[in-house]
């Protein structure tokens, strides 16, 4: 068909050349390291061409994002926000977000940069709203292309519906249940994605490319792509089966060689794994008082281990922004990035390529976070993208579900939508088994908020399908196994200890199940055992409680080992139909449901 062979010339045509974009604001926070306080006159007269006859130094320009999950129309509530610092140590918000805005502004940012390479960090799919989920993210990879995305990295969530899934949407082809969408087959992605620590099990071999390198003229720079070691812990059993997934630094270093093997000197990381910053402002400096001081978080050991012959990290996974520098392992600073995610932000890198030694410049590299405002006018091409996507998903996402009285926020410690997920996970439990105690739900499987105000022509206050596809996107199962007082305990203590006793997973609950976590202590001293309580009864350690999950922490996810031990299994309905059936017993448009109060966790801090 003409559109089939319009999408092969351009990816046979496909180059490196910038694109003309509409005009559009860029916000910047900057961060650079240092220029070099003095030149030798040979390296001064070297970049303007001298006595060599050519410039020595050409600038690459790296745009970079991560996280997007399938965000194409502008994200929800906080979702679609960032903070900004301002010069007065106050803070603002900024609206952000949405690949109409996306493209225009790194069509924009391209503008007049001969040499451009725009990288991802991961996660591109997988958690993805209606609009992306309910066609299995083909209409991600088909902006991604629009994008002009030339490579990015795994991250866990590609592995959501496992490596033939994955490899589908590398390679094309249609859905092997869902089939066609639309009358022409999907071609897949046009970019590679990069899985250098993902390894088949049988064959000990990537199942990806490990590398890539981009090549203009006489500049070439290499990329290696590596996801969160691990994946496993974060993934469904059914999603990494048959796959082994190596250490990160041990990767990263072990192809580094390769390429410089190969004579690309210029490598460029990109990590779906990352860091916490000590400021949530996406243009925080968290080089003060010295470089990597304002971050912590599995990227700064990774980062301080990775061969110098690596110029600089793109990373991802925690969702955080921050530009950083962080010593090598030479002792020398070194870039690491990270530009939040659902598209909010992208980071525009400097990278000074130095064409005598093939290698960058590490001294001259500068980087900043640049807000995706919603000021500039869409991309045209994205707006008719998303229409399209939309016509077909509409008779499904527009239908209503329930009624809210308020927007129901899905951050913090304890969140309300949270609550509101383990509420109905309860519910749904005691309808398969009127002996359930209580739910759990894993924070990381609650996406999105609910917001008040109407999205589309709904009406404020109505839950459509589609904004709880949202919130809840991956399909699990509601669980009901029997554990023993004391292996409820457990379960509590191993939220913030061992694997997670760093970054704290702390598990959603349902009403009447409270307890203090004291935020003061450190491991499993931060659940304070005699606090404990079920509808205000301390937990009997020998006696049998009827717990409500989803089939991930079933399965032992979330580093939460002890839920895996559970017994006496029940399999109940999709999750997302528990919320939408909560949402409908107990709303109306007259009577709409409240927030929770969150107040079932005391956190001491």
């Amino acid at each position: 068909m003409p559109a089939e062979s319009q999408a092969h010339q351009r990816r046979r045509r496909r180059t490196h050349l910038l694109l003309a974009g509409a005009a559009g604001l860029a916000t910047a926070g900057a961060l650079a390291a240092a220029l070099p306080a003095t030149a030798t006159a040979e390296e001064s007269s070297a970049k303007h061409g001298g006595p060599y006859g050519f410039n020595r130094y050409q600038d690459v320009q790296l745009l970079s994002f991560n996280d997007l999950h399938g965000n194409l129309e502008p994200p929800a509530g906080s979702s679609g926000r960032v903070t900004e610092l301002q010069a007065d140590g106050t803070t603002k918000t900024i609206d952000a977000g949405g690949v109409e805005y996306l493209a225009t502004h790194l069509r924009q940012a391209r503008e007049g940069n001969k040499y451009s390479i725009t990288a991802a960090g991961g996660d591109m799919v997988g958690a993805s709203p209606l609009i992306s989920g309910l066609f299995h993210d083909e209409p991600t990879i088909e902006a991604l292309n629009k994008l002009d995305l030339d490579v990015t990295s795994v991250g866990n969530h590609e592995f959501d519906e496992g490596a033939k899934e994955l490899a589908r949407l590398q390679n094309g082809g249609c859905h092997p249940t869902a089939g066609c969408y639309t009358d022409t087959e999907f071609e897949g992605a046009d970019f590679p994605y990069l899985a250098a620590n993902v390894l088949d099990e049988k064959t000990g071999k990537p199942i990806l490319k490990p590398y890539w390198v981009w090549k203009k003229k006489d500049v070439k720079v290499g990329f290696i792509g590596v996801t969160l070691e691990d994946t496993p812990g974060v993934v469904s059993a059914d999603g990494v089966k048959g796959l082994k997934f190596k250490d990160e630094v041990e990767t990263i270093n072990k192809y580094a060689k390769v390429l410089q093997r190969q004579g690309v000197k210029s490598i460029v990381a990109l990590i779906h794994e990352g860091g916490a910053p000590a400021s949530a402002s996406y243009n925080y400096d968290c080089d003060a008082p010295g470089a990597g001081d304002g971050i912590s978080g599995p990227i700064v050991d990774i980062a301080k281990n990775i061969t110098p012959q690596v110029d600089a990290l793109v990373t991802g996974h925690t969702h955080a922004a921050y530009v950083c520098t962080i010593d090598d392992p030479a002792g020398r600073p070194r870039m690491v990035t990270s530009a939040a995610s659902f598209g909010r932000l992208y980071t525009d890198t400097t990278l000074t390529y130095d064409r005598f030694t093939g290698d960058i410049a590490r001294t001259s590299v500068k980087s900043a976070n640049h807000v995706v405002t919603r000021t500039v006018a869409k991309a045209p091409d994205m707006t008719e993208l998303i229409s399209e996507w939309n016509t077909l998903a509409a008779p499904i996402g527009n239908r209503a579900i329930g009624y809210i009285s308020a927007d129901i926020p899905s951050t913090g410690t304890e969140s309300p939508m949270g609550d509101l997920i383990a509420d109905a996970q309860l519910a749904h439990g005691k309808e398969l088994d009127p002996e359930t105690d209580l739910a759990l739900m894993n924070p990381g499987g609650v996406r999105a908020p609910l917001t008040y105000a109407a999205k589309g022509s709904e009406g404020d206050g109505v839950v459509t399908y589609a904004e709880g596809f949202t919130v809840q996107p991956f399909s699990n199962t509601v669980n009901l196994q029997d554990f023993t007082g004391a292996q409820l305990i457990q379960v509590l203590k191993e939220q913030v200890s061992g694997t997670n006793a760093a970054s704290p997973k702390i598990l959603q609950v349902s009403s009447g199940l409270t307890y203090t976590l004291d935020l003061t202590k450190s491991g499993a001293e931060r659940v304070v055992t005699d606090s404990v309580r079920l509808n205000g009864e301390a937990i009997n350690p020998t006696a049998t409680y009827r717990v409500a999950t989803n089939s991930f922490l079933a399965g032992g996810g979330d580093g939460i080992p002890t839920l895996g031990q559970g017994t006496n299994d029940l399999v109940g309905s999709d999750d997302l139909a528990a919320l939408e059936k909560y949402l409908t017993a107990n709303s109306s448009a007259t009577n709409p449901i409240a927030p929770p109060a969150a107040k079932r966790i005391t956190v001491v801090s």
